[in-house]
């Protein structure tokens, strides 16, 4: 055993931790113990006696020393063992567990815990997806300090470094080439959270010499890798704003020559293998490999669960029996098979920026941003895109080649186009899956810019040109294409994902002969278009959420409402509903709905679609599921159902915000919180006019009927309340794990789930027993680190004393064919 200022001597590979919950964890079989590295354990017991002699002498007297900085940054040999303890107990420097364990001096992680175990694997797998970096932004521009750098002018003498930390900026980057590794260069860039920086030299010979220096060198666990820049061809230039010149295309260019023809630094890598890279199989050997990755996924939650059950706490029967079953929580069902499976997306989103060969195009981008991938190629060989959308894209790709105003540069974060998204709506109810292009009558376009920046008078000059170019390109198409409304949306944010509240500007087409007559105003009534779920009608507003393939999201609601086992005398929570699809689908099954969503023209459209499709019962909160739903669950065991039905009667139009006080009408909506603009993930109301008094005075009845009942003994309103969540693929907000977890009046839950891996790292603190003595969280130093699974379990820690709920089944639907997401739809009960 080494001494208390060394790193301690572990195995190499890691030995599960002792019992859990004092049952034997025999599916977890014993790696083999090498002699050599495995010391006797009467030496570890010695060594063990002698390493405490040592710290007891370094604390001692009166002179104590300061903490050791590599203190709990390894893990302790004796809590990795399975059949000793260390009785240092917390004045132990060695981690006893991953949650403890906090990273060295240099950033890195003890090489035998689960983190640098992970980020092992993931570097792997990006030194295997990145050959080439296909930046094809423009760097040879002015870089922050006004001053060129040279980017691009001779790309033979350019170079890239892959792995770099992505904390760094480019002034790190160049601190660490010129004084810690001596290197001279030219220029050198780095975007804080990119894994990439570029480089520029002035001779072949400094080239040479940096990456032969510079190769393989370690920084922290990651080892850098020095890549070759693609080319990017620059006979084709935007012209700016500024007056860059234009410089001329011949105009026999087709738009398949931005694809893999002429990439062969692309070494395969296409729109096609990068948005369906399951294009390429029988769509019954897709789904099997869905399945399969599924029931993978399902596995972790068992043993995730296993790991977070408290010291002391029988295991729940669940994971007990779940060896039964090859180590799943419960019974996976199979998976359902989408309807149609080509050309099923009712919306679109396309990126805008240029492509291997530098030609402006809209369309996919061909890998991540942060793994220095910018080409964007165009989606005519994308199965799961219709024809209608590709077209309105190259009607959008061959506008660009003229425009005077730039594409938005991801390196520079400046530019002005950035993103069109194409919505289709439908006529009525599809009857013929095989040919649902048909029954596309109502197509919605919004435009993402970034107009900061840029003059007035220029912009709406482009903003009419844009119309003109959709209307004329929709009309001479044949047959011709239906064009419904089309939306401008400003959004300053680094990435495209902009927040719901971005300002939205409605551009009036008009079909005359002459042209597109343009109209731009912030209170003209919102655009939208309409589609059908289970012969229900739904009205969509440009971003507002709606299941991308509507057939099969049929085959899940239906799934959904089955398994919640619902009645007249059920209460219906829609977690995160968007515009009510969930719970209007399911209205007529329930005694009454309570849809949540904080996205307010989602919610406005909710009103829209009851309203529309004559539903009564049907109640939607405005506001963060975490904000409102224990309110929600409190209100709804408190206040009888006879006076709920009344004040929602008394005011169909109105939409409820409990803790925000929101009420809004189909044109208005007041909000007394802005939204936080540097949270791109924030969905939060617009400000507005208030609302008519006939809803106000409905809203002050409700309320005083329900403090009036609270001061009352509790009275069930309805014999069965159910919850059906849909979150988005973060899941869902701790707050709302622990309000549905605690409330003993919710026996049912139905969780609906587009990314398994969230589903498991919710499941595992909503199904993980309470311990007997709650644990404070304090060991969060590292909770950036974790992954969802090891955050959930760190977080069950601290659950309040509830029964907790248990897997019944599950369910995957392929929503998404060709690609190798699905949804999973699990019931939990208790």
């Amino acid at each position: 055993m080494s001494s208390p200022t060394d790193l301690p001597s572990v195995p190499a590979i890691q030995t599960p931790q002792s019992q859990i919950n004092g049952h034997d964890s025999t599916d977890h079989p014993q790696p083999p113990h090498d002699a050599e590295t495995q010391p006797p354990p009467q030496d570890d017991a010695v060594s063990g006696d002698k390493r405490k002699r040592d710290v007891e002498e370094e604390e001692g007297g009166d002179n104590k020393t300061k903490q050791h900085p590599l203190w709990k940054t390894s893990l302790c040999s004796f809590f990795r063992r399975q059949d000793a303890s260390c009785g240092h107990g917390a004045g132990c420097r060695y981690a006893h567990s991953e949650a403890e364990l906090r990273p060295r001096p240099d950033n890195t992680w003890d090489p035998t815990s689960e983190r640098a175990k992970k980020a092992s694997c993931e570097e792997e797998k990006e030194c295997a997806a990145i050959d080439d970096v296909m930046m094809t932004e423009v760097l040879e521009d002015d870089d922050e300090d006004g001053e060129g750098d040279g980017f691009g002018s001779d790309p033979a003498l350019s170079k890239c470094l892959v792995h770099l930390p992505r904390n760094w900026k480019s002034d790190k980057l160049k601190e660490f080439l010129s004084e810690q590794q001596g290197i001279q260069y030219k220029s050198a860039k780095k975007k804080k959270g990119m894994a990439l920086g570029f480089m520029s030299f002035e001779s072949a010979e400094q080239l040479e010499t940096a990456v032969k220096a510079l190769d393989g060198i370690s920084i922290g666990n990651n080892n850098i890798k020095v890549a070759d820049v693609l080319p990017r061809s620059f006979e084709k230039k935007t012209k700016s704003a500024l007056g860059l010149p234009l410089i001329g295309e011949s105009g026999e260019d087709s738009m398949v020559a931005n694809g893999v023809e002429d990439g062969d630094g692309m070494k395969g890598r296409s729109a096609r293998t990068v948005v369906t890279p399951l294009a390429h199989m029988p769509y019954a050997d897709q789904l099997e490999q869905k399945k399969s990755s599924v029931t993978q996924i399902l596995k972790k939650l068992t043993r995730n669960a296993r790991k977070a059950c408290p010291n002391g706490v029988p295991l729940p029967e669940w994971i007990l029996k779940s060896r039964e079953i090859g180590g799943l929580p419960c019974i996976l069902e199979g998976i359902l098979a989408s309807p149609v499976v080509n050309g099923y997306r009712n919306k679109c989103e396309f990126s805008v920026g240029h492509s291997l060969q530098g030609k402006v195009t809209v369309g996919f981008m061909l890998g991540n941003f942060r793994e220095g991938v910018t080409a964007v190629e165009e989606p005519l060989d994308c199965p799961n895109v219709s024809a209608i959308s590709c077209k309105f894209a190259s009607i959008f790709q061959e506008f660009l080649q003229q425009s005077s105003l730039p594409v938005w540069n991801r390196f520079k974060n400046n530019g002005f186009w950035r993103q069109l998204t194409v919505r289709e709506g439908r006529s009525g109810p599809v009857s013929d899956a095989e040919n649902c292009e048909l029954n596309i009558s109502e197509i919605l376009l919004m435009v993402q810019v970034s107009i900061a920046g840029f003059d007035n008078s220029l912009v709406t000059s482009e903003f009419e040109r844009l119309a003109q170019a959709f209307s004329a390109g929709a009309t001479e198409n044949s047959p011709s294409l239906p064009l419904t409304a089309f939306v401008i949306q400003d959004h300053q944010g680094i990435s495209n994902v902009a927040p719901a509240d971005a300002p939205l500007h409605s551009l009036c087409i008009s079909k005359a002969e002459n042209g597109s007559e343009i109209q731009a105003t912030n209170n003209m009534t919102e655009p939208k278009i309409h589609d059908y779920i289970s012969n229900l009608r739904f009205c969509i507003s440009p971003t507002a959420f709606f299941q991308v393939n509507t057939l099969a999201a049929e085959k899940l609601y239906s799934l959904a409402g089955d398994w919640a086992e619902l009645g007249p005398h059920t209460l219906l929570f829609d977690v995160c509903c968007g515009t009510g699809t969930i719970g209007l689908t399911l209205a007529h099954r329930v005694g009454m709905v309570v849809g949540i969503e904080m996205n307010a023209s989602a919610v406005l459209d909710a009103q829209r679609n009851a309203e529309i499709n004559g539903i009564k019962n049907c109640r939607f909160v405005c506001s963060k599921a975490e904000d409102v739903m224990r309110s929600l669950l409190e209100e709804y065991l408190t206040v009888p159902e006879k006076q709920v039905t009344n004040a929602i009667e008394g005011s169909d139009k109105a939409i409820v915000t409990d803790e925000k006080k929101i009420v809004a009408s189909d044109e208005e909506i007041i909000k007394d919180e802005k939204p936080n603009p540097e949270e791109s993930s924030s969905h939060e109301p617009e400000n507005g006019k208030t609302a008519s008094d006939s809803i106000e005075n409905g809203m002050h009845e409700l309320q005083q009927s329900c403090s009036s009942e609270k001061n009352k003994s509790p009275v069930r309103c309805f014999k069965n309340i159910v919850a059906i969540v849909d979150p988005p693929r973060s899941g869902l907000h701790p707050t709302v794990i622990k309000a549905l977890r605690t409330h003993s009046g919710l026996r049912r839950l139905v969780y609906i789930s587009c990314n398994p891996e969230t589903l498991v790292a919710n499941a595992i603190e909503l199904c993980t027993p309470s311990p007997d003595k709650i644990e404070k969280n304090k060991n969060n130093r590292a909770w950036r680190n974790m992954s969802s699974a090891g955050l959930a379990r760190h977080r069950a820690k601290s659950m309040p004393a509830s029964e907790p709920f248990r897997p019944v089944k599950a369910m995957a639907v392929d929503l998404f064919p060709h690609t190798v997401h699905c949804e999973l739809v699990m019931l939990l009960e208790r």
